[in-house]
């Protein structure tokens, strides 16, 4: 009868549930599970109160009897829903366990990679790899942007919280709050020399600190709404600052006096960035275009259209990148045999695109993310892109081959930001939930116990020293 066959099924199911197969099964048929006279009688009353409870109750009867059950009031309440409570618990382990084979594996090919070759490999060639060794919190909002000092061990994060987070980025410990903005602070930015840190915040207002002494020793006002990004420039005479009044301003950093706007968005600017030798600054815009502008005449040098959407982030190819994208785009150099200069741009339309500045034209587009692009920047070995957006991941692609090579899933919320040390293998991230995480680079492999060499993934070496493989954290 139909009550009989479901007692069956529901048994030969349950032992499943309840036994555990040898590790190491003896050759030939498959091991039968045998369970002991103990957790048999548990299984038969989990599957009799089963039965009960769902209405089976010829079914329960005749499995009752089979089964040679004592049923009473108490025992019921004992094995109430207990065969459920099993069987969900499985599934859960069943998932925990394919996930932890997928990370182990993915481990053991990054440790077969960043092993013994990854002492000899080029830093050019370094990519971030998870897990992260920290995640910073202690901002109350998300993570606007996140950027590393030049000189120290040290990452500066910013937050719609309107404060400025320092950390060090070795230990991970938290080292002190810059607090005077009102209002969500929008981005960061240090001279080269660290001394001088820029701020600019919904409050309309652009800051700049002394960073020895972590005071704010100027406030400039003069945009009329939130001011969406800020720079130093190379020469650390200046800053420029782009707002969502559509214009970009460049301050005088010994007087905090507005000594140049340049107009011609159409609508908000989002980020504004210098040129290396800060001869020009790229803007981009909720206007879906990019713009390259001449510091010295304020002299728009080129628009660019091609996004389908607000252009959220730009970024400066630096040069060690030109030939790589030479020899990837098929661009031959122009005749004073100086390439570019060449931009990256990232937009909410899920693309990145490459622009080469001099004749105005896209070289490329890269896509793969599959929501918002929030961060872009070129590799410091020039021979990657690397990327973030609200799909929660960074992506790092070879662009040469104009594909995504790897994708790392680095935030439970949108990624906001990142940014890459300059001269060591370390990325980090900021997030609308509120973390700053910078991930950590490999230590010898070789002479790490096995179990936790099989739990570790990360980072290329440390660039400086072979002899000096520490685990910092990014």
């Amino acid at each position: 009868c139909k009550d009989r066959l479901v007692s069956r099924s529901l048994q030969a199911t349950a032992v499943a549930v309840h036994a555990t197969p040898d590790p190491h099964p003896c050759p030939g048929p498959a091991a039968e599970m045998v369970l002991s006279q103990r957790q048999r009688d548990e299984l038969n009353r989990a599957i009799a109160d089963y039965l009960r409870s769902n209405g089976y109750e010829e079914a329960y009867s005749v499995f009752k009897k089979e089964a040679e059950l004592d049923m009473n009031e108490e025992l019921d309440k004992k094995y109430a829903g207990l065969l459920e409570k099993k069987w969900t618990s499985v599934i859960r382990l069943q998932k925990k366990v394919m996930e932890l084979e997928s990370k182990l594996n993915e481990a053991k090919e990054e440790i077969t990679l960043g092993g013994p070759v990854a002492l000899k490999r080029d830093p050019k060639e370094w990519i971030p790899r998870p897990p992260e060794r920290y995640a910073l919190s202690g901002h109350r909002s998300p993570v606007t942007r996140v950027i590393f000092h030049p000189v120290f061990s040290v990452i500066v994060s910013a937050s719609e919280d309107a404060t400025i987070k320092v950390w060090d980025y070795e230990t991970g410990d938290f080292e002190r709050t810059l607090k005077g903005h009102t209002d969500s602070v929008q981005d960061i930015s240090f001279d080269q020399t660290g001394k001088l840190l820029a701020s600019c915040s919904a409050d309309m207002t652009i800051k700049l600190w002394d960073f020895q002494g972590f005071e704010c020793i100027r406030t400039m006002h003069g945009h009329d709404h939130n001011v969406s990004s800020v720079a130093i420039m190379p020469n650390g005479d200046h800053i420029i600052s782009a707002s969502r009044d559509k214009t970009i301003k460049m301050w005088e950093v010994a007087t905090g006096y507005c000594v140049k706007t340049f107009t011609g968005h159409r609508e908000w600017v989002r980020m504004v960035r210098p040129n290396q030798d800060g001869t020009l600054i790229a803007s981009s815009s909720n206007d879906q275009t990019v713009r390259v502008w001449v510091v010295a005449t304020k002299e728009c040098k080129a628009e660019l259209r091609e996004h389908e959407h607000v252009v959220e982030c730009i970024s400066w190819a630096p040069e060690s990148a030109h030939p790589t994208i030479l020899e990837a785009t098929g661009t031959e150099s122009k005749k004073s045999g100086k390439p570019g200069p060449f931009l990256l741009s990232g937009s909410r339309d899920k693309t990145i695109k490459m622009w080469d500045v001099s004749i105005g034209m896209c070289l490329m587009t890269l896509v793969g993310h599959d929501n918002w692009v929030r961060g872009v920047l070129v590799h410091p070995g020039g021979k990657f892109i690397v990327s973030c957006a609200d799909d929660k991941t960074i992506r790092i692609w070879d662009y040469k081959n104009k594909r995504c090579m790897k994708t790392l899933s680095a935030h439970e919320h949108f990624v906001t930001s990142l940014d890459f040390h300059k001269s060591a293998p370390y990325v980090v991230t900021g997030s609308v939930d509120q973390t700053v995480k910078p991930p950590g680079t490999i230590p010898r492999p070789l002479q790490l116990p096995p179990a936790i060499l099989d739990a570790l993934v990360h980072h290329g070496p440390h660039p400086l020293s072979s002899d000096s493989m520490t685990c910092p954290f990014m």
